[in-house]
């Protein structure tokens, strides 16, 4: 192993503190060389990662060229990573403190089967193997509520309402957090009115005279992060400000301190036509629009969100060069930004500045300890799928007959029930169209000995049968809504389509509820008031009613065609359940669940 992987060495703090402790950060005057010429300066390395998701393991995909024109190149794989990084940090040659590794976030939740299946934790072992400094909270940072984020940063054991945390790491410890911190200056809790996490932070680098130098990294999530549908959070809860403004604020905040080198890494992204991954060519996207209103007191913009390739040097609002990067997703490219501070002033030489992306080809020799890392969560994997969950009495299957219900459906709107009667409440649960993928079968797989029939493994339930094949799955969420909105929500099961013919998307719903439709009426037309049933009392036009479903179906970007009525449901609760965990906590409550009837739909 390389020296450099010996050299990273940060102490546990606690972290996602929302108190901010500003003080000043001073710099010494710096004497002329002996000769009387100016004194040499101070170089900083920025190497940074973003959207690595998980993928430390044996991954392997392309990158186009380095330029137009450049053949492709064979990239991935967590060990090749740690090997580059060696390499660039010992190619450098600088101090410690002056070689600085961070991610631009979506650092975790990721889809790959041997950190995905552990929730992720075994991406921290990984980024803190790798040294990572510290990083930006990202929208799939927050796709587990904010007690997850905490486990993930200070290994709490605490954030999944099933208790499913700190597995054993594969040097045989129990997990323990992050060695690095998560930032974010935009974040807001909605309760509180406080950020969730520091806006910025200062890394003191060597100076080589015996002092430091201050560089300030400011922090920002997109603020798009409601857009998305397994990261949707309620405005009561969470809110997202606008990246720019924080930005602006925290660079003067640092200025005031006496920092003059400051960078800004934002999850949010750009592209650049072509895609070869040191080119600008034509580059559009948020943040080259944001890089127009960056204050110029930000010295380097590093990106991510888009898992885009793109090296850019734009000019800031002053008009001075300044590089803006992104590098892709994936662990698929490195950036690195050299910065040359003034001995004197601390403030970064804009016209000596440098930056290039680098690919993570395969043509080093892998890092063994990652190669270890990956083999064993690999083999745990393969235990791990084979977990019993819980009986089924028979099979849950997404069709039936009649094509209006299905048992899987109303076994799935009675689990969310359960779930959301847990944390937040809820009249009536509703399950999407679209939102099933495959059946629960009572029959135990073929050629598997761990399968029984009846028994449901952890790799059949908890991956693939809701919404998402991969990651967490979208959040238990709920709103209100006024019967009218209702009756709006179920009526959208029949759409016109642009030929003149009528589709159906039949909508699942929780045990307490059944209606009667008309299906000879207009569309539009077809479910009376009087013919849907809540706890036995029939819909009023102007009551309030606590609808739960998926976050996805709350965002218009991610929400089913046709299905709007969510979209301004009012006092939004986010649960601490995601949907596969709202269904195997139901289904492990009622083992061995026989099918429920399908008796809550009739057309009449």
């Amino acid at each position: 192993m390389s020296n450099a992987r010996s050299r990273i060495s940060r102490p546990r703090r606690h972290r996602l503190v929302t108190a901010i402790s500003a003080g000043l950060v001073l710099t010494s005057a710096v004497p002329a060389a002996a000769d009387g010429s100016a004194p040499d300066p101070v170089p900083v390395q920025l190497l940074s990662i973003t959207d690595f998701h998980g993928y430390f393991g044996d991954y392997t995909t392309t990158v186009p060229g380095a330029h137009a024109g450049d053949a492709p190149q064979t990239v991935g794989g967590g060990a090749y990573l740690a090997a580059h990084l060696d390499r660039l940090r010992d190619r450098a040659a600088l101090p410690e403190a002056n070689s600085i590794l961070f991610s631009a976030g979506d650092d975790f939740s990721g889809w790959p089967g041997e950190t995905a299946y552990f929730w992720n934790e075994p991406t921290i072992e990984y980024l803190n193997h790798i040294g990572l400094r510290f990083s930006t909270i990202g929208n799939h940072e927050l796709d587990r509520d904010l007690d997850y984020l905490r486990h993930m940063v200070d290994g709490t054991c605490e954030g999944r309402p099933d208790g499913d945390l700190c597995f054993t790491d594969s040097t045989g410890e129990e997990f323990a957090g992050a060695d690095f911190d998560y930032y974010s200056a935009n974040v807001v809790d909605g309760a509180t009115g406080e950020l969730i996490a520091k806006p910025y932070h200062v890394e003191q680098v060597d100076d080589g005279r015996g002092g430091t130098l201050p560089v300030g990294f400011i922090h920002a999530t997109t603020s798009g992060t409601p857009d998305e549908g397994l990261s949707y959070w309620p405005s009561d809860q969470l809110r997202f400000e606008p990246e720019v403004a924080a930005i602006n604020r925290y660079a003067a905040e640092l200025q005031a301190q006496g920092v003059q080198a400051v960078v800004a890494t934002v999850h949010e992204g750009f592209s650049q036509a072509g895609d070869f991954y040191n080119d600008c060519t034509n580059p559009s996207g948020p943040v080259v629009e944001m890089n127009e209103q960056i204050s110029p007191a930000v010295d380097a913009i590093i990106t991510g969100h888009w898992h885009a390739l793109g090296n850019c040097t734009l000019p800031d609002p002053a008009g001075d060069p300044r590089p803006v990067v992104e590098a892709a997703n994936h662990g698929r490219l490195i950036s690195e930004i050299n910065l040359q501070l003034d001995p004197a002033t601390g403030d970064v030489l804009r016209d000596r500045t440098t930056s290039t992306n680098h690919a993570n080809t395969r043509t080093v020799t892998p890092d063994p300890e990652v190669l270890r890392m990956a083999r064993y969560w690999r083999d745990r994997l393969e235990q791990r799928k084979n977990e019993p969950v819980t009986d089924i009495a028979g099979d849950l299957t997404r069709t039936s007959a009649d094509a209006e219900e299905s048992s899987l459906g109303n076994a799935t709107a009675d689990a969310f029930r359960w779930a959301a009667r847990r944390d937040g409440g809820a009249d009536i649960v509703i399950v999407m169209p679209n939102t099933l993928l495959r059946d629960v079968d009572h029959a135990p797989t073929a050629g598997n000995p761990a399968d029984a029939p009846g028994r449901v493994l952890f790799g059949e339930l908890m991956f693939g049968v809701i919404h998402e094949k991969g990651g967490f799955g979208a959040a238990l969420t709920s709103g209100e809504l006024t019967g009218r909105e209702l009756a709006q929500l179920l009526e959208s099961q029949w759409q016109r389509a642009d030929d003149g013919s009528t589709t159906f998307q039949p909508l699942a719903v929780s045990s307490n509820v059944e209606y009667r439709y008309d299906p000879a009426a207009p569309v539009g037309e077809r479910i009376a008031f009087g013919q849907v049933r809540i706890d036995g009392k029939p819909l009023k036009p102007n009551a309030t009613y606590r609808v739960a479903t998926l976050s996805k179906d709350f965002a218009p970007q991610r929400a089913v065609p046709g299905f709007t009525a969510l979209f301004n449901a009012r006092d939004q609760h986010r649960t601490a359940y995601s949907g596969p965990d709202a269904l195997a906590g139901y289904l492990r409550a009622q083992a061995p669940l026989a099918p429920p009837a399908l008796d809550r739909v009739r057309a009449k």
